[in-house]
């Protein structure tokens, strides 16, 4: 059973920044694909970063050089850093881990339980 629990999320005005932090127990975090999903309201659930296979990433072309997903295996720990945030970053974000088909948000089972962004203009 894979445990996740994030962290880190609150309000900030719009250019700032923030770090979400997410701590993995029970399993080694090297053998799984890390993620982050974000949620906001009425919207479907949708990828924000992946990391997996020992340092390969994606993120959605709406964060792409604002947001860094990286990881601390010794640590069982996986962040999210995020600069320079805007009013549609405002979701609940989630944690996620699963095995296989990494790029494949279908390969995401194992979930936190969210922690809130919000970002006010």
């Amino acid at each position: 059973q894979v445990r996740l629990v994030e962290s880190g999320g609150g309000s900030v005005q719009a250019g700032g920044s923030l770090t979400l932090s997410c701590v993995a127990s029970e399993y080694r975090q090297s053998e799984y694909c890390m993620a982050w999903f974000r949620q906001a309201p009425g919207k479907e659930r949708s990828g924000v970063a992946f990391i997996y296979d020992e340092g390969w990433t994606w993120y959605a072309d709406s964060v792409k050089g604002r947001f860094t997903i990286s990881q601390d295996n010794a640590k069982k720990m996986m962040y999210l850093q995020m600069n320079n945030l805007k009013p549609e970053d405002t979701a609940m974000y989630y944690c996620a881990a699963g095995r296989g088909d990494c790029p494949a948000p279908r390969t995401y089972n194992f979930w936190g339980q969210g922690t809130q962004v919000t970002v006010s203009s």
